[in-house]
């Protein structure tokens, strides 16, 4: 007990010493509350939602797909430790006599990162062929005269659209691609209802089934109650969870200024206890790289992550919703052309000879074949 004490009151380099209380004072002079883990303070002061710059968004490329650092590349072949005779390889570099290093290949080889490319260019052109197919005049009788109201609505409604209702991805793709392409074939993806779940979550790690659980949700969403009960459920159940919040400006028509007046979602993380990080959703490899280990220290730790994907929404929330009445046209066209996830990608690839004009041409013509109703959308 004297060691740790020492320990713990030690001088640290580049700090002046100052006066301590005994380390022997009673335990009833500090602060016993069973709900909170702090010191007691003679001074009255609240603490100020602003008083941090705010958390920083993490990426691995800039809007021109140059890579900032080559240790985040998920092209770069690392050198780590051998995870197979050291589980805390990442962790015990104090141990490094014990775990030798080793070589390992890439994360994202060059198939891979092209694969996403591909996979987030198909779901654009899968997004405009079926929100078109939506918006298409099926030939049909709108109403004739004797029909009562509610046969003439229900004959309108079936005739417009050869499906009833669709939502896009446009702007969003690296957020879907890059969390998705980190995953394991064996987790469980939840595109919503958080407290399900933090409950399939907790059957997992009773199982003991080296599995994790990833739920999607917006910013908007996480402003409803089960946002919060599914975050502090999850950390004090210790459940293998990896909540991922795409954070794309508006919650339908209600912008984000008008959503929440602290620093995103994120910084609700570490008030649950859930170890929160904020990335650069336009950027595909920063989602990867950030969902990849998170979702590796919740299986590990068995403990739940936060990531907030900063991204925007390019297109209408659904095909119920005309986004010209609350944003202008000219703050769209900004996003589509200065920050698209997809444009990065590309350029990227561009960069490493991996693509080019040819093939981009080749791709977009076979990729609309893949989807239903291209060939009634008019070009």
């Amino acid at each position: 007990m004297a060691a740790l004490r020492a320990l713990r009151w030690r001088r640290l380099p580049g700090l002046a010493p100052r006066r301590l209380r005994s380390t022997a004072e009673p335990p009833e002079e500090r602060p016993q509350f069973p709900g909170a883990s702090a010191a007691f303070s003679e001074r009255l002061e609240f603490i100020q939602p602003q008083v941090l710059a705010g958390i920083p968004v993490y990426r691995v490329m800039d809007r021109q797909g140059h890579v900032l650092r080559d240790t985040e590349d998920p092209q770069v072949t690392r050198v780590t430790r051998d995870t197979h005779t050291c589980p805390g390889a990442l962790t015990c570099a104090h141990l490094s006599h014990l775990c030798p290093p080793v070589p390992t290949c890439p994360q994202l080889p060059r198939e891979e990162v092209l694969k996403l490319y591909r996979t987030m260019t198909l779901l654009n052109t899968m997004d405009r062929i079926l929100y078109e197919s939506q918006r298409q005049v099926r030939p049909g009788t709108m109403g004739t005269p004797g029909h009562t109201w509610a046969l003439t609505w229900a004959l309108t409604w079936h005739t417009w659209g050869r499906i009833s209702f669709y939502m896009t991805n446009y702007g969003e793709e690296g957020t879907h691609v890059g969390s998705a392409a980190a995953l394991d074939a064996n987790d469980l993806v939840f595109g919503q209802y958080r407290e399900a779940a933090v409950g399939a979550a907790y059957a997992i790690k009773r199982a003991d089934a080296s599995r994790a659980v990833v739920c999607y949700f917006g910013e908007g969403a996480a402003s409803e109650g089960d946002a919060h009960a599914g975050f502090n459920f999850a950390a004090t159940l210790e459940c293998p969870i990896v909540f991922f919040c795409r954070n794309n400006g508006y919650a339908i028509s209600t912008p984000t200024a008008e959503q929440y007046r602290g620093d995103g979602i994120a910084a609700r993380g570490p008030g649950y206890g859930l170890p929160s990080v904020r990335v650069d959703g336009n950027d595909v490899f920063a989602v990867f790289n950030a969902t990849r280990e998170a979702r590796r220290r919740a299986v590990a730790e068995n403990r739940p992550f936060l990531i907030e994907a900063m991204t925007y929404r390019i297109g209408h929330h659904s095909t119920s919703d005309d986004s010209s009445a609350y944003r202008s046209v000219d703050e769209v066209n900004y996003w589509d052309k200065q920050d698209h996830p997809i444009s990065r990608l590309r350029l990227f690839l561009q960069r490493r000879a991996w693509w080019d004009e040819r093939q981009e041409q080749q791709w977009r013509q076979s990729s609309r074949k893949m989807v239903p109703f291209w060939g009634e959308i008019p070009r």
